[in-house]
Order: structure tokens, then sequence, then C-alpha cells
């Protein structure tokens, strides 16, 4: 395959423009590995680079899209051997360099993770960005002392990527978990997923007190803002929450006084630059603590070209549950 097809953003005197384009492979960026797409999926960061919603894409020409499940065609990188299964999440692939909404990907074999051998290419897309986040967040959870019996956990944006991955993944953990959700109607999905409680969005989205009263021994934070403050303030003595996104902004509203007086922990979850250890710790532990079962409930298969269609929905929170695109 010399040539092939990609979704290309670009950027002109009368604005930016996204269009499916043949590129031929000298049009792809360097790196020592080679690699047929065949899975790829959307995170909310997808959808701001589609929408333009989001300064994501730093450099143009660029074919978007921060995840890809394929299969080795080249490599130089001694890692790596053609038809090895592997994955990419992050590393600025769909900011900075070539994505995976294209039907081939160069990059540096450093990116790259194997695929473990009790997922499929597309399982790991239903995964994705959003799954590895997840998991990031219960690593780092358990890695402040959160047990089972510690008291509940809470999960903002639950219907979403990040957040449905988590609350499966945690209830399967043994966790009593607490689904926050702006939609309501889920609530039989996110008790599918293993949900105790559903509360909904509204009740977090306030302007938050310095203190609240103690609900909660560990929180996934998807959102920010005032969501996020209001989590820390009722987070019981010594609990730890983890901040992975920024659906209701940047900002944090909040006071010392959790911290202070509760001891709690805010651990920040970067999943762009994860060293690539913490990146296989997070795969096998998915392996080992993901339900395919629930996995399967919570994913939907489209063809790549619906992508663009669908990016206004998810960054507008429209979007259930995790979607995997089959590359032609």
């Amino acid at each position: 395959m010399q040539r092939f097809q990609a979704l290309l953003a670009t950027k002109t005197n009368q604005g930016r423009e996204v269009a499916w384009t043949e590129l031929d492979r000298d049009d792809l960026m360097e790196g020592d590995v080679l690699v047929r797409v065949t899975h790829t999926t959307i995170n909310y960061k997808d959808g701001l680079a589609l929408t333009g919603k989001g300064p994501i894409i730093r450099k143009w020409p660029l074919i978007p899209g921060i995840d890809f499940a394929g299969d080795v065609l080249e490599s130089t990188n001694p890692d790596f051997k053609p038809g090895d299964g592997v994955i990419l999440n992050g590393w600025g692939v769909g900011e900075s360099h070539h994505g995976g909404y294209a039907q081939l990907a160069r990059v540096k074999g450093d990116w790259l993770v194997k695929r473990p051998d009790a997922f499929t290419a597309a399982q790991t897309m239903a995964i994705g960005t959003a799954g590895y986040t997840a998991m990031l967040s219960v690593l780092a959870l358990e890695a402040h002392g959160l047990k089972a019996d510690s008291g509940p956990v809470l999960v903002t944006g639950a219907a979403g990527g990040v957040g449905s991955i988590a609350v499966a993944v945690l209830s399967k953990l043994g966790h009593h978990v607490i689904a926050s959700t702006g939609r309501t109607e889920e609530k039989a999905f996110l008790e599918g997923l293993g949900a105790k409680e559903i509360i909904p969005r509204d009740e977090l989205s306030g302007t938050a007190r310095p203190l609240g009263k103690e609900r909660w021994a560990g929180v996934v934070d998807v959102a920010g803002s005032n969501t996020l403050a209001n989590a820390i303030s009722m987070t019981q003595y010594g609990g730890c929450i983890t901040a992975c996104g920024l659906a209701q902004g940047m900002d944090l509203p909040t006071s010392v006084a959790p911290f202070i007086l509760r001891g709690v922990t805010l651990a920040g979850i970067d999943s762009v630059m994860a060293p690539k250890q913490k990146r296989i710790t997070a795969w096998q532990r998915l392996a080992a603590d993901l339900d395919a079962a629930k996995l399967a409930e919570l994913t939907v298969t489209k063809p790549l070209k619906e992508v663009e269609a669908l990016a206004p929905q998810i960054v507008a929170g429209k979007v259930r549950g995790r979607i995997v695109f089959e590359v032609a």
C-alpha cells in the first residue's frame, strides 16, 4: 500500500477544513514503525480537534485521531517486527503528529504498546485513550491505598468514555460506585456496568462549599471546574481524587480546606505523555480487570467515514460509552 486514504485537517485563508484525502507514504511523518491501522476511536479531544472547538491541532496539515490499533508492516525498531499487533494512545499523535484517522501511520516505536493477547484490535479501541485513562485513575487511587472497603467511589461523567470504563472496572474490583451523569435516562445502562447509585450531574455542578458532607473515599473526575470542586469538598478524610478531564471547564474554584482539614489528595492523571511502563501496566490491568461482556455492552462499532458526524455529539456529551471505527 503506497497510497492510502486519510482524514486530513488543513488551514486555509478561508479557515480550517477537514476532508478525506488520498496521500502517499512519503506524506507521513518520521518514525521507525509503519502500521496498517485497522481500528480507531473517538475521544473528547478528537471531537474538539474535528469541530475546531479546542486548539488541539498544533501542526498543519494534520491527520487527527489520538488513538489507533493495527498491525506492524515495517519496522527498524528492535522491539517490533512485521505482524505485531500494536496500540497507540497519545504522545501528541493527532495533535502535532499524524494520527489514527488513516489507513497507515508511521510513528516512533517507543510510542507503541504491544496488544495484550486478551484483546482484539477492536477491543483495544473500545477501550482507547478513554479507558486507558480510566485505568490510570484506578491505579492512582490504589497507589493512594484505596480498597473496596474504604468507602464509595464517585465517577463523574459516568455515561461517557472514561466514566463508563471506570464504572465497569471499579465495580468488578468490588467498589461501591456512585455514578454522576447529566443523562439520567442512562440509569439502566450505568447499573448494568455495576454502578450502585446514580446521582444527577446538577448535584455537583453548582458553586462548591469549602467543606461538604463526607460522601466518598475516592473520585474519578472528568469534568473539572465546579464538579471537581464539589467532589473534593465531599471526599472523606484521607481520600483521593483523580482529575483527568475538563468537560465542565479548566478552572477549579475550591479552597485549601479539604486538603489541610481532611488530608485529601488530588492526583493529576496525564495519559498523553505517561511513561511506557505505566502504559504497559495499565493495559495489563485492563486485560485482567475489565469484564469483556461489559465492554461489549458499552461499545458501538461504525465505519470511520462517520467520525466527522459524531464529533459534535461527543463534544456536547451526547455519546454513550465507546465507539470503535473500523478502518477499511
